[in-house]
């Protein structure tokens, strides 16, 4: 397996929305416009994505107040607010220019079509001036990177089961994109601080910015600028430009095996030879003997072999350096969910009534942190 780099996002004139056949009979616009969306929640929201004025989400975010900054990404900085009572995630895009303007298109297209429990709703956004800003239901959990790595001090890492929960869900989310959206969209943003979490630890995919209507018909491929995340993106697709549903499975491979080490696929805080989580997992993919040495220590040896084994199998198959190779993800799908039949179970010596369980769940408190103390993760990023 190679290890092919992607770089940060440029401008890319082929980000500019087609007009695919989403069977749509809203073609209103301006500010007055209400777009069909998913429903924020079983019991509320009100079924639309709304337009929001500026000043509209300047109140809801008590004026941007630092108090309410969630994280940052590289598009821009999000608050949590308050609308009619409901939490709501408010991201304003930075200023620059066609590109953010582009990516703000692309998100309110997808979001207001899309609708699944593994990706984010949309509730609204603010298209004023100058101004771009996107409104999603709130995660409470944040992203699964702010849970996956650099656990603090108190906080508990994620158990193996909640981590094969995340995997399903995450591949679940995927398999809507690539097999129900009709065309089928490549999500081209794989990567853990795009994945959100609600307060049972379900996974949402985000940040739709740099998705792309995949290829229909006689066609095999969307020719586009190569943009995504360090690390993540396929090399088939960084050499030549051209963007697959399986350019998608090479970015979830990676995800698997970050869930699978609880390391960045780019660490420059480790020691040379293990910065780079593909080249110093190598060796071990190589060997099945070696698979256990891959297992994340915050485990604490607590997964089911078979399972842990059966799991680096399906990384391995998706990270294969050609593309034809890599498994399609409704395959993916019924393999995760294998693997996750078959959950760890703490032995009852390990549990006693004064402490928590050493393998229990993330909720509990009191696990040592792994290397250093957290940071701030940008929420819908």
């Amino acid at each position: 397996m190679g290890c092919f780099g992607c770089f940060s996002p440029e401008a890319d004139d082929d980000l500019k929305p087609s007009k695919p056949n989403y069977h749509s009979s809203d073609e209103s616009s301006g500010a007055d416009a209400r777009r069909k969306v998913a429903p924020l929640a079983p019991d509320g929201g009100n079924g639309y994505a709304h337009s929001f004025t500026f000043k509209d989400l300047s109140v809801a975010t008590g004026y941007f107040n630092e108090a309410n900054f969630i994280g940052e990404g590289g598009f821009g900085k999000v608050y949590k607010g308050k609308i009619n009572g409901q939490m709501v995630a408010v991201k304003q895009l930075t200023q620059d220019g066609v590109q953010g303007r582009n990516e703000f298109l692309v998100e309110v297209l997808m979001l207001t079509v899309l609708n699944h429990p593994h990706l984010v709703s949309l509730v609204g956004f603010c298209a004023q001036g100058d101004e771009r800003l996107l409104v999603y239901e709130y995660m409470p959990f944040g992203s699964l990177e702010s849970h996956l790595f650099d656990v603090p001090v108190g906080k508990q890492p994620l158990d193996w089961n909640t981590r094969m929960r995340i995997a399903v869900g995450v591949a679940e989310g995927l398999s809507y994109l690539h097999n129900v959206a009709d065309p089928p969209i490549i999500y081209r943003d794989m990567k853990a601080a795009n994945i959100l979490l609600d307060e049972d630890f379900r996974p949402k995919l985000s940040d739709f910015g740099l998705a792309k209507v995949g290829p229909v018909g006689d066609r095999t491929h969307v020719s586009t600028r190569v943009m995504g995340t360090y690390g993540y993106c396929a090399p088939d697709y960084v050499v030549s430009g051209k963007l697959t549903m399986k350019s998608d499975i090479y970015s979830f491979g990676v995800l698997l095996l970050e869930l699978i080490t609880g390391r960045r696929i780019y660490d420059a805080s480790r020691p040379k030879p293990e910065q780079s989580l593909l080249t110093w997992s190598r060796p071990f993919l190589h060997d099945k003997r070696k698979f256990h040495r891959l297992a994340d220590p915050a485990l604490q040896g607590c997964y089911p072999t078979s399972a842990l084994n059966q799991l680096v199998v399906i990384s391995i198959m998706c990270l294969q350096d050609q593309p034809h190779v890599r498994p399609i993800i409704s395959d993916v799908v019924i393999g995760l969910n294998h693997v996750a039949s078959q959950p760890y179970v703490p032995e009852r010596s390990s549990v006693t009534l004064s402490s928590p369980a050493r393998c229990g769940s993330p909720q509990y408190a009191g696990t040592p942190s792994r290397r250093r103390a957290g940071r701030r993760v940008a929420q819908y990023a």
